[in-house]
């Protein structure tokens, strides 16, 4: 019923007075009246969208909008009183809410230029570059550090890549011997790189 109105492009009505305005909303709220709503939307469907593109919104949008606000308006007639202000002032509060709705849900798509499409570089960031050579100079001053049997492991373990197991049979030592000093080394270490996270 309300959507046979809606889907035409609405030619301007006469104008509507104020006190004539607050009895289609009257009605519309007690009876859900659609002779009342189309009269209403007859009049207020062109100003909405006149209100909205005076604002910069494109003509397809503000109509989008225009039908959106009268279509709210049908809805929430109930919650009109002309006590807090005009019928037409609530309206076109409706359209500017609905706007900056709209606004703040559509992300503008933007073209990158030609010189951006390209692939990334492989090569890192010069800051990435810095940070990571901080970190293994830090590390290495860290392994310096150790004592012997510690820095064998940490070799073993992080250099070859050898697992607790194969570094205990390589070395001759009990496997929790090797996981006991792959663990405080490990500790020392970060505790000397920790600053740079």
């Amino acid at each position: 019923m309300v959507g046979d109105w809606v889907s035409l492009r609405v030619r301007p009505g006469p104008a509507v007075s104020l006190n004539a305005m607050t009895e289609l909303l009257a009605r519309i709220a007690q009876r859900t009246d659609p002779a009342a709503f189309h009269e209403l939307y007859q009049s207020y469907g062109p100003r909405v969208k006149v209100y909205l593109v005076r604002r910069g919104v494109d003509a397809a949008t503000a109509e989008d909008l225009a039908q959106e606000t009268l279509l709210t308006v049908w809805r929430r007639a109930a919650l009109f009183s002309s006590e807090r202000g005009s019928a037409s002032t609530w309206i076109f509060t409706i359209a500017r809410n609905l706007w900056i709705d709209r606004l703040r849900k559509e992300v503008p798509w933007q073209e990158l230029p030609a010189a951006h499409a390209a692939e990334t570089s492989p090569e890192p960031l010069p800051d990435e570059v810095i940070a990571e050579s901080e970190v293994q100079k830090r590390v290495r001053a860290a392994v310096a550090e150790l004592p012997a049997e510690q820095q064998r492991v940490i070799e073993l373990a992080y250099l070859e890549g050898l697992s607790h197991g194969e570094i205990a049979a390589r070395l001759g030592l009990p496997l929790g011997t090797v996981k006991s000093r792959v663990r405080i080394a490990y500790q020392r270490m970060r505790a000397a790189v920790e600053d740079l996270k």
